[in-house]
C-alpha cells in the first residue's frame, strides 16, 4: 500500500509566503503518515508578470523553495513531488517545472511543461504562457519503490496522447498538479480527470491552486486523488488544505489485464 497526499494552495507573488505554507501543509500529511506529498501548480510563485518571475527566479538548484523541499524530504523520510515552480533553465530562460524529489532529499527526474496555456477565455480573461515560458520537449516519467509515475502539469490534461504514452511506457500513477481556471473548472476539471484515470487504468493525483489570488485571477481548486475505475477517492473544495488516501498500486494491473485496451491502442 501506498499513502498520498495532494496539497492545495492559493499561492501568491511571495515565495517566502508559499514556501511557509507549503511547509506547514506537509508536516500536516506527515502526522498522517504518507509517504508521498504532490503540491500545486506554480506552488512557490503564482504570478504571469514576466519582469517579475525574471527578477525573483533562480535556477532549479539554487532555487530556496526546492532546497527547503528537498530538506523536509530528507528529514521526514518521504518523496515530496513539486507539482512545479518556476525557475530559469540552463540557458536562463523561465520554464514551468515538476521536480520529484526522493526521501533522500535527491531529485529525481524533472519535467517542464509541454502545452502552455495560450487561450483567450473572454474578453477580459486571456492567457498567454507562451510569452513567458519556454516550453518542454520530453516526456517524463519515473519508476518510484511504489511503481512508475508518470509527470505532468494543468493543460497538459486535455492531450489524452500524453497520457496514453505515458501509460504505455509502464505508468501507474499520473500526476497532474494545476491552477485550473475556475471559468473552465467547473465544466471540465472533473470530467477530464475521470477521462485520463479511466481511459489508463492509473491513478491520478491533482493537486491544485484554489481561490482568489492577490492579482484577482480565480482558480478552481477541488484538488482530488482518482482511482483507476474513475472513482474519486477523495477531494477539497477551494480551501488549502491537504487530503491524504492510502492506495493499492496493484490494482491498476490487475484492471490493466481485465480489459487490456493499452496494448490494444
Amino acid at each position: 500500500m501506498l499513502k498520498v497526499s495532494c496539497i492545495q494552495l492559493k499561492s501568491d507573488n511571495s515565495i517566502l509566503n508559499n514556501l511557509k505554507k507549503t511547509e506547514k501543509l506537509i508536516l500536516k500529511a506527515v502526522s498522517q503518515k504518507t509517504q508521498l506529498v504532490i503540491t500545486p501548480e506554480v506552488s512557490s510563485l503564482f504570478s504571469l508578470n514576466k519582469d517579475e518571475l525574471i527578477k525573483k527566479t533562480t535556477t532549479m538548484l539554487d532555487d530556496i523553495y526546492v532546497k527547503r523541499m528537498r530538506y523536509l524530504a530528507a528529514k521526514h523520510n518521504i518523496w515530496i513531488l513539486l507539482g512545479s515552480v518556476i525557475v530559469k533553465n540552463s540557458k536562463k530562460r523561465l520554464v514551468n517545472r515538476s521536480i520529484l524529489i526522493d526521501k533522500l532529499g535527491r531529485i529525481r527526474v524533472f519535467y517542464d511543461k509541454i502545452h502552455l496555456y495560450d487561450a483567450v477565455l473572454s474578453k477580459k480573461e486571456k492567457y498567454f504562457e507562451s510569452k513567458t515560458f519556454v516550453a518542454g520537449k520530453k516526456i517524463k516519467s519515473f519508476n518510484t519503490p511504489w511503481g512508475k509515475i508518470g509527470l505532468s502539469i494543468c493543460y497538459d490534461l486535455r492531450f489524452p496522447n500524453l497520457y496514453r504514452k505515458l501509460s504505455q511506457a509502464g505508468s501507474i500513477f499520473l500526476s497532474i498538479p494545476s491552477a485550473f481556471t475556475e471559468t473552465t473548472g467547473k465544466k471540465h476539471w472533473h470530467a477530464l480527470l475521470k477521462a485520463r484515470a479511466i481511459e489508463n487504468f492509473c491513478y491520478v493525483f491533482a493537486s491544485a491552486q484554489g481561490g482568489k489570488h492577490y492579482n484577482g485571477r480565480k482558480t478552481y481548486g477541488h484538488s482530488m486523488i482518482v482511482s483507476p475505475d474513475g472513482k474519486i477517492l477523495k477531494k477539497l473544495k477551494r480551501t488549502e488544505g491537504v487530503i491524504s488516501v492510502n492506495i493499492n498500486p496493484e490494482l491498476p494491473k490487475e484492471l490493466r489485464k481485465r480489459i487490456p485496451s493499452l496494448k490494444q491502442d
